[in-house]
């Protein structure tokens, strides 16, 4: 589009003519360095053999052996090759055998007012050791944490301790919407 040999018009009108800045048009991209490229390849062969290793673990290999790296330049490098360490996570969206299955409500429901819809979910926290569950029951309409929950073991009786809370401060929903997992398809659940 540009000429640099145009015989009336220079590179910087042309450049103004078309709404683009000059050093746009000058700049040439750089590709990676040949260090960069290295330690991705290494990092590349390393997560073949170890899918699980994090950020922390693959810096660490790199260093013992010989590589001056830091953290952020090995979760810059994993994130342009796209790897993502695969481990197991918990299960928290899994539906007991013999539990009913509710419709879902809120289709095409208009939400005018709190308390008419709460939602809950549980999510898991890693630890160290292990994972901690969090129970969150927020309010539809106004996004208010109306309570919550931690427990180290996914059960249904720390979501029921926190339904029961959020009911005694706000009185009972119209609707509780949930992923009906096992915790929210538990019998205490439901009967409350």
């Amino acid at each position: 589009m540009i000429e640099r040999t145009h015989p009336i018009l220079s590179v910087a009108a042309q450049c103004r003519l078309l709404s683009i800045s000059r050093s746009s048009f000058h700049y040439a991209p750089q590709g990676g360095t040949t260090l960069n490229l290295y330690l991705m390849l290494l990092i590349d062969k390393r997560f073949l053999d170890t899918p699980f290793y994090s950020v922390r673990q693959m810096t660490r290999h790199l260093q013992n052996e010989g590589h001056a790296v830091n953290e952020k330049r090995i979760r810059r490098l994993m994130r342009l090759v796209r790897l993502m360490p695969i481990y197991q996570k918990p299960k928290t969206s899994k539906p007991a055998k013999g539990h009913r299955t509710y419709p879902y409500l809120l289709g095409g429901l208009w939400i005018t007012r709190p308390n008419q819809v709460w939602c809950a979910d549980i999510t898991y926290i890693p630890m160290r050791k292990g994972f901690l569950y969090l129970v969150a029951i927020m309010d539809w309409l106004t996004r208010k944490l109306l309570a919550w929950r931690i427990s180290n073991t996914p059960e249904a009786d720390f979501g029921l301790e926190a339904l029961n809370e959020a009911i005694h401060k706000f009185g009972p929903p119209d609707i509780t919407n949930t992923d009906q997992g096992s915790q929210f398809a538990s019998f205490e659940w439901t009967d409350r």
